[in-house]
């Protein structure tokens, strides 16, 4: 019954650390966009693709608070499982849809201190950034 429970928590275990890379990637190609889009604006003195560039790192936080608060959901069924008494039959259940509550809403994570600061630097450099590219030539 034992390595049934801990074949469960891998798998739980799995799709967490899937998560973490899913998130991590999105940072990545939020940043590589991002200045992709400013490199455009400053090329062609276009703010267009700055607002554009905006538009893509809003996409980006919110892809981001998803995947994390998708990661704290199995989180919290890892935790779940470890709590289930070992004479317990395992299920493998892997529906995470019951922990999806409060502070798992994706809305609310993308206000966490994890994620927060990480696009509010991106966005207050974006806004330096913009100013330098458009300003106009005095």
């Amino acid at each position: 019954m034992i390595e049934k429970k801990l074949k469960h928590m891998e798998f739980v275990e799995n799709v967490i650390n899937r998560m973490n890379a899913n998130s991590f990637a999105i940072k990545g190609w939020g940043i590589t966009v991002v200045a992709a889009l400013f490199a455009l604006a400053a090329r062609d003195t276009n703010y267009k693709f700055a607002l554009i560039a905006y538009f893509a790192l809003l996409v980006f936080w919110v892809l981001d608070a998803y995947y994390l608060s998708q990661e704290k959901m199995y989180r919290e069924l890892f935790d779940a499982v470890v709590k289930k008494p070992d004479s317990d039959p395992v299920d493998f259940d892997m529906d995470a849809r019951p922990y999806h509550k409060g502070e798992n809403r994706w809305f609310i994570v993308m206000g966490s201190k994890t994620i927060l600061p990480f696009y509010l630097v991106l966005i207050i450099v974006s806004l330096g950034v913009m100013y330098i590219i458009l300003k106009p030539a005095c």
